[in-house]
Formats: structure tokens, C-alpha cells, sequence
């Protein structure tokens, strides 16, 4: 079935965002300056902040966000709706001394940042993006365009790699090249500073990694794919940036907070102060509750009326590998997005959550799916159960199907990225 034009546009919307945000630093800023755009306050952690009811906040720490809007007759004891995302992916970060090479070429020295499917970064054009620390105190972000490549061995001198497959050695094999001269004259650290408009003898410290340059993109019978680089985890920041604003416009009595929470480092686990596991959303909650009024006591009354949805992609059907998935629970791209289940509790949903679900899809008049582990192909986790377990909020663990999971390169269903925020938008409005 064709897709929508709205879901087409909402594609494209999402091609910008992704472009904007090759690092989780940039994602971060990106969804705040969206947030503020639509009327949303900029708040500091280190001032005082004034919530009231009606009004509409941002604060970004490091690379995460968190947005929310305040209904007008929020009390102390209001319910929190936390939809919850990360803005990392997995792929290369930039090592100390990052300026080698040999032989005439000049390299870039990376680090593994979690766990990329290495042979999908092989040949393809490469842009360096995160943020610099300088001298001054400032912290800048900058991000080069497509300088670097991982280019592939010819096939004339590895006349196995068809039939043996490709392992690549991740100390050896990975560091990409961005230019041929002598290594002792090159600086790839100035690349980065002249592309912020900074010297390069500024810079005091740095957290850089590699994103694919190119574009998102429609295509397919129907146009009903969409190809980019990070949809790991930027589909889900989007989906909740957008149906964020909308809910901002709609807000009325009665309905719960709406948080937009965008973490980093999901893909290490999450254990850093800007992390799931750390104590960003606990620290922005306890001082929403304390600008409603809220005792302790309270404050848990919300919480045990509160809800998170954490969403993260998810694998659809792979046809050439049916065997990997359960041989029934069998999502696929484009038939609505996924509600994820694991009796090891890799997930957090359960049954009241599912239920919870599903009517928030049928309010937003959306076709859902289930996704389930094959019993030998265990599952990785999310948010979902880090943010139960510290806060005690009742967790439901959600997404899209893609294929090509960690790729530098993933594929998703138009369809399904439009409907996550419609979803998301009844969610917000309780």
C-alpha cells in the first residue's frame, strides 16, 4: 500500500534531523534548538529554574536532551508520560594522537564505540563530528563533511573473501584513511577546528567520532523504504521531538507531563551521567515535582501513575536469514510499529504495559506488531529496564522494525516512522 504523503514528508523531516546530528553532541543541540524553536524555554542545570503549569522546557546535558511541557492544573501529584530514546550509535570514535598513517597516507586513529557492523563502513564517504573543548572554557561543536574512508581490499588480493566471508581486524583493519602526504605535517585535529572556526592549538580536549556523510533516503516499490545512517536510535529522538511540539500546542488540564527524554550512551550501557543509568531524568523530575509543590510522598504517588515508553528500533524479518527470528512473531517493515517482549526482562514490558499500548494505538488509529527473541538468538536490552529500575515508573519497551541493525547504513519503513509519532503524540496526551 502506498505510503502518505504526510508520512513522506515526515521522512524527509527525518532525513534533515539525521543530516544535523552526526554525533550524539549534535543530535542533543539539534533536538533543543528544535524544542526551542517551538516555544520551549532553555533551561541551565547549574541556575534555578521556574516550571509552571502552561509552560513548556528544554535542558541538554552533554549529549542528551530533555524537553517537557507542564499542563495548565498540573498539581504535585500530576503523572509523568517520559517517552524515552538514545542519541548515540554505534560506529568509531576518534583515539589521542589521532593523526597517523604511512606509505605516503595519511590515517585517522579510532576506537570501536560499541558494537558497529564493521564491513558496513568499508567504502563510504566519512565525515569526523562531536564536540571540542578549548582553552577558553568553550565547548564547540564541529563536524568536517566527508573527509575520511575505510577503503575495502580489492578482491585481486584477497581472491577468498566471497566464500570465506570478511572479518575485519579492529585494531588493524579500521582506520580509515583521509589524505596521502607526510604524517609528521599533518594535523586532522586542524580539519576539525576549521570547520568550528577555532585553532586547533585551542583545543584542550575532545569527544569525536566517524558518521556517514550521506543523506536519507526514499525509495523502493510504493517508496516505501527509507535508508539512512543512525535511524539507531535518531528515528525514535525525532519521532518524540515531533510528537513533542504538537502535544506542546494541544496541552490542556487535565492531561500528564510530557517529557521527551534523549539519552547518550545507550550503546556502552548506558552508565554515565548522561546515560539512562545516570541521574539526568531522576534530577529534571525532582525539580518539575518541587516547582509543583511535591513532598517525597507525592512525588511517589506520581510516579506510580507515571508511564515510560522506551523506544528503540527493533530487527524486522530478515528474508534471507528467516531462521534467526521466532519462527512466528515475524515483524516486518511498513505493518506498524513494534511492541518488544522478553521473558528475561531484556525488555520491560509486561502485561499491563502491553494492554497500555495497544490502546494508544488504537487511539492514534495504528496497526501494531510484536517482536519476540528466537530462543537461540538472545536479544540485547534498552532503556526501558534501566529507567524502571530507577525511578520505579512502569516501562514499556517499543520501536520500529528495521533491518541492518547497527549498520553504518539501516532501513526502516516509511509508514512505520510516521505512525511511531503518531503514537507517541497520543501517549503525550494521555
Amino acid at each position: 500500500m502506498p505510503v502518505t504523503p504526510d508520512a513522506l514528508s515526515h521522512a524527509d523531516d527525518l532525513a534533515d534531523f539525521v543530516a544535523a546530528s552526526p554525533s550524539s553532541y549534535h543530535a542533543a543541540a539539534e533536538t533543543a534548538g528544535r524544542l526551542e524553536e517551538a516555544g520551549f524555554e532553555r533551561l541551565h542545570e547549574e541556575q534555578a529554574w521556574e516550571i509552571h503549569p502552561g509552560g513548556r522546557y528544554v535542558v541538554v546535558r552533554d549529549g542528551a536532551t530533555i524537553g517537557w511541557t507542564v499542563p495548565e492544573g498540573a498539581t504535585a501529584t500530576t503523572p509523568s508520560h517520559v517517552f524515552g530514546a538514545h542519541t548515540d550509535s554505534p560506529g568509531f570514535k576518534l583515539k589521542p594522537q589521532p593523526t597517523t598513517g604511512g606509505r605516503g597516507w595519511l590515517q585517522a586513529a579510532v576506537e570501536v564505540y560499541g558494537g558497529p557492523l564493521l564491513n558496513s563502513w568499508l567504502d563510504r564517504e566519512l565525515a569526523l563530528a562531536g564536540r571540542l573543548a578549548l582553552a577558553d572554557g568553550r565547548v564547540v561543536l564541529a563536524t568536517t563533511g566527508a573527509l575520511l574512508r575505510l577503503p575495502q581490499l580489492a578482491v585481486h588480493l584477497d581472491r577468498g573473501v566471497n566464500n570465506s566471508g570478511l572479518a575485519l581486524d579492529k585494531q588493524a583493519e579500521t582506520q580509515p584513511v583521509w589524505g596521502v602526504g607526510d604524517v609528521a605535517e599533518a594535523d586532522i585535529l586542524a580539519e576539525l577546528a576549521g570547520s568550528a572556526d577555532v585553532s586547533a592549538s585551542d583545543i584542550r580536549g575532545y569527544d569525536v567520532v566517524i558518521a556517514d556523510s550521506a543523506r536519507g533516503a526514499v525509495f523502493g516499490k510504493d517508496d516505501a523504504f527509507f535508508a539512512s545512517g543512525r535511524l539507531d536510535d535518531l528515528a525514535s529522538v525525532h519521532a518524540g521531538v515531533v510528537a513533542l511540539v504538537q502535544a506542546a500546542d494541544s496541552t490542556s488540564a487535565g492531561q500528564p507531563i510530557a517529557i521527551l527524554a534523549a539519552f547518550d550512551h545507550e550503546e556502552l550501557g548506558s552508565n554515565s551521567r548522561s546515560g539512562a543509568a545516570g541521574p539526568f531524568l531522576e534530577d529534571v523530575l525532582g525539580r518539575v515535582y518541587d516547582a509543583l509543590g511535591a513532598d517525597a510522598s507525592q512525588r511517589r504517588q506520581a510516579f506510580a501513575s507515571s508511564w515510560c515508553l522506551s523506544s528503540d528500533v527493533g530487527h524486522s524479518v530478515h528474508p534471507n536469514y528467516a531462521q534467526k527470528h521466532d519462527p512466528v512473531v515475524q515483524p516486518v517493515l511498513g505493518s506498524g510499529p513494534i511492541l518488544k517482549l522478553n521473558a528475561n526482562q531484556r525488555y520491560a514490558t509486561d502485561a499491563v504495559g502491553s494492554a497500555a499500548w495497544r490502546g494508544w494505538c488504537d487511539t492514534a488509529d495504528v496497526v501494531t506488531q510484536e517482536f519476540v527473541s528466537n530462543n537461540n538468538v538472545p536479544c540485547g536490552s534498552t532503556i526501558g529496564p534501566i529507567t524502571a529500575t530507577r525511578l520505579g515508573i512502569r516501562t514499556v519497551d517499543v520501536g520500529i522494525p528495521i533491518l541492518s541493525m547497527h549498520s553504518a547504513r539501516e532501513l526502516a519503513g516509511v509508514s512505520d516512522l510516521h505512525d511511531l509519532t503518531r503514537v507517541a503524540g497520543a501517549f503525550f496526551a494521555g
